[in-house]
Order: structure tokens, then C-alpha cells, then sequence
């Protein structure tokens, strides 16, 4: 099978490698400095930067996967209102990670129930484990877990893609709907895994910034729309929880969302004649425009999933719309929350984040977007 080593961006050229001498708890805790003292409630630089091996790149329905891994390390789960910290164990040998996207238009998909069998030499050593939905500052929004394996040695990685649970929109609709699989060759070794790249940041270390994307030709990282590219008409943009949002009006829903904003059916295909994705049919809703709410890490623009978000939207003093926001993912548009309702210039519109971003995240985004408070402003022309 192919295989790539991609570095992270600002990374050594040269692999930094330690003695063999060393025990292996030795190393992994050399991979894993004191975290930053005094961390800023925001986005802020980690204490290193790591790079990845890739293992391959496969078809799996109509999904495209990447399956990649690099050292063990530490990451945050989020129950609630709280990150919480996860460990690396004694037995952890690699962070195992996959990448989801659609092949057509390169929209990486975030997914929250990938799951990966690891068998070697016909024996089960897990077992549809699933994996985390995580958000890094070099890799952005992928799945993964540190995972136990039995020394050096190939292991066939078997991965499962149920059907996608987000709302998909434009080109995307009417599509992911049906869990495929694909299985992976990973030649695993010590020696391979510490040979990765790895970079201490004690000049950077706390700042507010994050770290750059990878740089990967064959592989897309998930990503927004400048503001200057969302489509339809920007009205607003606003910062909260250090997540930056950006909102958009679209005359009509996108292809695949109805006028009560669930996925139809009826809209699926029904695109105008510029193939933009925009629904011109009923299931427009008339002069119903569709509201995008853009929720985005500050510096790399990643999209933030899995919150729960809603809008209320005041004309004159009267309500015209005050619910939830559905989670979209359109190739234009990116993944974004978005319902159908009447909004027009000088409207006033409030957003709230009724539940912060249960995503995990990986050092350098564990203490951000954790408290919000209410975004209002005035729809622009």
C-alpha cells in the first residue's frame, strides 16, 4: 500500500529520535511536557507539535477515508459543560485517527460513530471501537483514540462509516446514507512511530494563536468559507467563547433542506440552472430565506461541530422566528446550523449556544469554547 509521511507545518525537517536506551515510558512521557501554565480561556499555542504517518486512503461507499496515527497523547473529552482530561495509559501504543470526506467535492464530513476492528494474524484485538470525534489545530476536525497494539507487526484495521447523522445540503443531499466499510495494512513499529516528527514550543507555548494546518496534497482538511466567500449574503459576524461566527442570508434553503428546514426528499435534485445547490422548487418555502450560522475556530477557520445552537429573530417587535439550528454540512457553505425563516435587513437576531461543542479536543482548544454568551446584532443589507 502507498503510504506518505506528512509533517506538521513549522515542524523540524529532520525527525527528532530518542535513544534506545530509553524505556518506552520514558518516551511517551518525553512526548508529553507539562501542559502551559496560566492557559488563556481561548484558542492558545500547545506546548509541541507532532506530525502523522499516513497508512492509506480508501473508498468506503460513497464516503473517502484516511486512516493515519502518530504517538499516544493526551486529549480532552467534553460531558456537559466540562472538558475533561484523558490520559495517555501505560499500554497506549499509537493515536490512531481517520479522516472522512466526500470524494466529489472534497467537503470533509465530520462524523461522530467511526468505528475501526483491529485484528492481526486472524485474532480480534478490538473490536468496533469507536472513535472520538476530535477538533486539532494541525489536523482539524478527524476521529480518533489512543489504541493498544501487540508490539510490531502488521495489523489489518478494518473501518466502519454508518450513514452520516448530520443534515447534508446542496450537493451533498441524498447522499452518506448507507454505513460502508473499508479495511487497512497498518505495518506497525516502534522504531517507525519515533522516527514522526515532534517540536517543543517554549518560545510560543501559551500564546494566543493556534498552529498552522498540515500540509496535505492528497488528503483535504476540513475547513470554512472566508466571509468574503459564504455564499448568499453575509448579515452579521460576531465573537463568543473565543469561536468566531459568521452569518449568512440565502434567498432560498439549499437543495435538501425543506421549508420547515428537516432534509427533503423533493428538494434533493431540484438545483437551478446555475448548479448551485438552491432549492427552486415548493420546497423553497415562497420568499422563506435560509439563515447559516458559521461557527468557526478563530485563526484556522475549522467548522466546530456537535453544539447545539438556536436563533430568535425580532422584526418591529413582533417574533418571527425563535427555535433551534440545524446542523448542515453543504460543500459551499461548510458545516454550518441553519434553518429556514423570514429575514430580512434590520431585523433583529439573537444567537445562543445552548449547549457548548461536545467534540474532544486536542491540546491548545481544551479551553475554549466552553462559555458563550449571547450573540445580538442587527441584519445587515
Amino acid at each position: 500500500m502507498h503510504r506518505r509521511r506528512f509533517l506538521a507545518a513549522g515542524a523540524a525537517a529532520a525527525s527528532v529520535g530518542l535513544a534506545g536506551c530509553r524505556s518506552l515510558f520514558q518516551t511517551r512521557s518525553a512526548r508529553s511536557p507539562p501542559l502551559v501554565s496560566d492557559r488563556p480561556d481561548a484558542v492558545y499555542v500547545p506546548s509541541h507539535v507532532e506530525g502523522m504517518e499516513m497508512v492509506g486512503m480508501a473508498s468506503a461507499g460513497d464516503f473517502r477515508v484516511a486512516l493515519t496515527y502518530s504517538y499516544p497523547h493526551r486529549f480532552w473529552l467534553v460531558s456537559g459543560d466540562s472538558p475533561n482530561k484523558v490520559e495517555i495509559e501505560g499500554s497506549d501504543s499509537l493515536h490512531l485517527m481517520t479522516t472522512v470526506w466526500d470524494p466529489e467535492t472534497g467537503t470533509v464530513l465530520p462524523h461522530g460513530s467511526v468505528t475501526t476492528t483491529i485484528t492481526r494474524d486472524g485474532e480480534t484485538l478490538t473490536s468496533g471501537k469507536s472513535l472520538w470525534p476530535m477538533l486539532s489545530q494541525n489536523m482539524g476536525v478527524h476521529a480518533g483514540d489512543n489504541l493498544a497494539l501487540d508490539g510490531d507487526g502488521t495489523y489489518e484495521v478494518e473501518v466502519t462509516v454508518p450513514p452520516l447523522p448530520t443534515r447534508r445540503a446542496g450537493a451533498l443531499s441524498g447522499r452518506f446514507g448507507e454505513l460502508a466499510s473499508t479495511t487497512f495494512s497498518l505495518e506497525f513499529s516502534q522504531s517507525t512511530l519515533e522516527a514522526i516528527s515532534y517540536e517543543r514550543l517554549p518560545d510560543r507555548q501559551g500564546e494566543r494563536d493556534a498552529l498552522d494546518p498540515m500540509s496535505m496534497d492528497m488528503m483535504p482538511v476540513s475547513a470554512t468559507p472566508a466571509p468574503e466567500d459564504v455564499p448568499g449574503t453575509v448579515v452579521g459576524e460576531g465573537t463568543s467563547g473565543d469561536a468566531r461566527f459568521v452569518v449568512s442570508r440565502l434567498a432560498s434553503p439549499p437543495a435538501g433542506v425543506s421549508a420547515e428546514g428537516s432534509e427533503s426528499s423533493a428538494t434533493a435534485t431540484a438545483t437551478d440552472a446555475s448548479g448551485d445547490g438552491t432549492a427552486t422548487d415548493s420546497g423553497s418555502g415562497g420568499d422563506r430565506s435560509y439563515l447559516a450560522v458559521s461557527m468557526r475556530t478563530p485563526y484556522n477557520g475549522y467548522p466546530i461541530p456537535q453544539a447545539s445552537l438556536s436563533a430568535t429573530v425580532v422584526r418591529d417587535g413582533t417574533t418571527l422566528y425563535d427555535g433551534p439550528l440545524t446542523a448542515t454540512v453543504h460543500p459551499d457553505l461548510g458545516y454550518h446550523y441553519g434553518t429556514v425563516a423570514d429575514v430580512q435587513s434590520g431585523d433583529d437576531l439573537t444567537l445562543s449556544v445552548d449547549a457548548i461543542p461536545q467534540i474532544a479536543r486536542h491540546e491548545g482548544y481544551e479551553t475554549a469554547f466552553v462559555s458563550f454568551d449571547e450573540l445580538s446584532m442587527t441584519v445587515g443589507e
